[in-house]
């Protein structure tokens, strides 16, 4: 009996997430942790934001997002931009220490998935981002 494709593909998932984050751990690809790369990537992205938007677009508590960003700008590479007219609140912008670190990252990052996709065709490449865009966005709408 042939299993649902949706088994395959959690499967492949799951043993695709394993495999990135055991070369991505300790260094190995860039210096950021996976949570600090994705918050400077979306702050850098994307322009300043808030703590709850963060929240949202990962899909994780504050508190979370909360103890992410304050190491980031302990670390130098956000800083926070207060509201106007909310003096609790406050939206992060990246440094130009947290550009540097993140375009050092991407580049890693980049040339580490390039090196396991050297054998594949450039069009079996696009296909698999653009397949792997769709199914992110399945959680974002």
């Amino acid at each position: 009996m042939t299993n649902h494709p949706a088994e395959t593909i959690e499967l492949e998932l799951s043993i695709l997430m394993r495999r990135f984050l055991a070369v991505t751990a300790n260094g190995r690809i860039g210096s950021l942790d996976r949570s600090a790369y994705l918050l400077l990537h979306q702050i850098s992205s994307h322009g300043s934001a808030g703590v709850k938007a963060l929240a949202e677009e990962f899909h994780l508590d504050i508190s979370t997002i909360s103890r992410q960003t304050a190491a980031l700008e302990q670390k130098g590479l956000v800083y926070r931009i207060p509201d106007p007219q909310d003096g609790r609140a406050y939206s992060l912008q990246i440094t130009e220490t947290g550009t540097k670190e993140l375009a050092l990252n991407k580049q890693a990052r980049f040339e580490r998935v390039a090196d396991f996709l050297k054998n594949w065709s450039l069009e079996d490449q696009q296909q698999f981002g653009a397949l792997l865009h769709k199914f992110n966005r399945t959680f974002v709408e």
